[in-house]
């Protein structure tokens, strides 16, 4: 006997449009590059954006401007998400710190806190000998 052939039946995949009150935006001002990462407040990433991504190249990639795209790039996701609270990490030394925090407060977003959490040196690792000529 044979089996009788089932019908396939075209099911489509929806997207659950997520919509979160708090979010938190994790900057790494690094001194060639600027990477911004959207997380929630467990740290599951949403979506990230850095110069590089933003279409800047070689030396312009680490200018405060390359910065501010990424930073309007993520500023559209989080419209998406119709998210009104933020939370900032910034991290690292680079030069887009200052031009990351004025593009998201030039919006209507509501800033809950800004942590700084950039790594520094205690102790370390000993010096090189002294160069004799």
């Amino acid at each position: 006997m044979a089996k009788k052939a089932t019908p396939k039946l075209n099911v489509r995949k929806t997207k659950i449009k997520q919509k979160l009150p708090v979010v938190r935006i994790c900057m790494r001002a690094q001194f060639n590059n600027s990477i911004i990462t959207l997380t929630d407040l467990e740290g599951k990433v949403l979506a990230w954006a850095s110069s590089g991504s933003s279409g800047f190249k070689g030396a312009k990639k680490k200018t405060p401007f390359a910065a501010q795209k990424a930073t309007e790039t993520i500023l559209e996701k989080i419209k998406q998400l119709e998210a009104t609270n933020v939370q900032i990490v910034i991290k690292g030394a680079g030069m887009a710190r200052d031009s990351f925090l004025r593009a998201i407060q030039a919006t209507d977003l509501q800033l809950d806190s800004i942590r700084d959490a950039t790594g520094f040196p205690f102790g370390g690792v000993r010096p090189s000998k002294r160069r004799r000529v």
